[in-house]
């Protein structure tokens, strides 16, 4: 067992498995209530700081949260947005990135960077992207004096938003890669890093993605803001989460977990449906990755729903390494057991790009309000899931629509404008090099991004 430092830098288990805490602490309704109309980095800090173990004092992370936070765009960080009667968004996207991850990932850097000050040691950071990761990433870490960032990114299967992000800042300790396959093969390829333990320990590798159990308590806070400020715990809230790698919705079920009320989870989806078919069939059966307008969620392995089985099954170690044996080599597994517990936990449903184009449509003329294509699949999964009335209905707007403007032009001929601090995006110059879909060639160049191997030599 690793207290909470440790599972922050190392991120995978050596056995390649998923840290999960020991026990989860629960929150009671005196101090949910409490969170209402309180600023953003008080709350995270009291809704991290348990998880912690006692490692970092309640006023480091406090500070550390007000840092990471007084950058973001809304004095709220993650506004509540009412589009219908009964509908909610809550925006994710006023971070430096104009995506979800934001939130996570300037905390992550900061505490990253205290544990590794306190040890006097470096780290080397991969991580794979599907889109926004990748920038959020990098954005964090570009001023660690401690670490360096190696992202790897499917190459053509970004947008031009999101791999600017990667490509264009110039800080020498952040790297963004190319991969000629899909983000499912770049996310097997960080695994093959971190199972390598011996190129592992050279450059002091650690995981940023949403493996790193610290992204995923993070996360968690949001959903107790948004919450409180609906009602909660008076009142259930339901929440419908645009996701790929299952990672932002398993922080809503850990928020559920933590005692907050919550009636639904609704999975959202886009075409690529595994989740879904996995939640109507109780099979996970991988198919070809399907290139959509939400690119973040063009994902067939959803890493984190690893996490989520193992509590459905009672914390059977042996049942989740017979399923994940079973993925790695037939493609596919039985839910079995789980299937129940999905069922009671969570609602799911997929949008088509037709259904996502027409949501777009249809929620900007009746609300004025404009969804990505990432929101819009929550907004569709939500109403084929659950009807206007009961709880409050809240979509989580995973990204700005400004970082996928072909798609919002194709869809509603609005191609919308990047903040002002951001426009030289499109006119920096971008530097990453392609690589083949091969474990040697990313290790050959990862080594050569790591100051802990440079200084090690030396």
């Amino acid at each position: 067992m690793l207290g909470f430092e440790d599972a922050l830098l190392q991120g995978l288990a050596r056995d390649g498995g998923l840290y999960v805490p020991e026990t989860w602490p629960v929150l009671g309704p005196g101090q949910i209530a409490g969170f209402a109309g309180r600023p953003f980095a008080e709350v995270a800090a009291e809704v991290i700081h348990p998880f912690t173990g006692g490692s970092i004092a309640r006023s480091e992370l406090g500070a550390m949260a007000e840092e990471a936070y007084r950058g973001f765009a809304h004095p709220a960080v993650t506004p509540l947005v009412q589009i219908d009667t009964n509908t909610w968004i809550l925006e994710l996207f006023h971070g430096p990135t104009l995506a979800f991850k934001d939130v996570a990932m300037q905390l992550l850097a900061r505490l990253m960077d205290q544990v590794l000050g306190k040890r006097n040691q470096r780290a080397t950071i991969v991580g794979a992207t599907s889109g926004d990761t990748g920038g959020a990433a990098i954005e964090a870490f570009r001023a660690s004096k401690r670490v360096d960032a190696v992202i790897l990114f499917p190459e053509g299967r970004v947008s031009d938003v999101q791999r600017r992000m990667m490509t264009t800042p110039a800080d020498d300790n952040v790297h963004a890669v190319a991969i000629k396959g899909t983000f499912d093969d770049c996310q097997r390829l960080v695994k093959g890093l971190f199972n390598d333990h011996a190129f592992r320990d050279r450059v002091g590798l650690a995981a940023v993605n949403s493996i790193n159990w610290a992204r995923i308590v993070a996360q968690v806070t949001y959903y107790f803001v948004a919450g409180a400020a609906l009602g909660a715990p008076h009142r259930a809230v339901t929440f419908s989460v645009p996701t790929g790698n299952f990672g932002d919705i398993f922080a809503g079920w850990v928020a559920k977990r933590m005692g907050l009320p919550v009636d639904w989870l609704v999975i959202a989806s886009n075409a690529n449906d595994i989740l879904p078919r996995a939640y109507v069939t109780g099979v996970y059966e991988m198919r070809d990755v399907v290139a959509t307008s939400s690119p973040s969620m063009d994902i067939q392995i959803s890493s984190n729903f690893e996490r989520y089985l193992f509590e459905a099954q009672d914390r059977d170690a042996a049942a989740i390494r017979a399923q994940m044996a079973s993925l790695e080599q037939g493609g596919r597994f039985e839910m079995k057991n789980a299937l129940l517990e999905m069922r009671n936990d969570f609602d799911a449903a997929a949008a088509s790009e037709e259904e996502v184009a027409a949501a777009i449509r249809h929620v900007r003329a009746r609300s004025g309000y404009l969804m990505d294509p990432h929101t819009a699949c929550g907004y569709v999964a939500l109403d084929k899931c659950l009807d206007q009335g009961g709880t409050p209905r809240v979509i989580l707007a995973t990204a700005h629509p400004a970082k996928f403007p072909d798609a919002m032009a194709l869809f509603t001929r609005e191609r919308p404008a990047l903040p002002p601090r951001l426009v030289s995006l499109l006119t920096g110059d971008e530097r990453y090099p392609v690589l083949a879909n091969d474990l040697a060639a990313v290790e050959a160049h990862v080594a050569l991004c790591a100051r802990a191997v440079r200084e090690g030599a030396a």
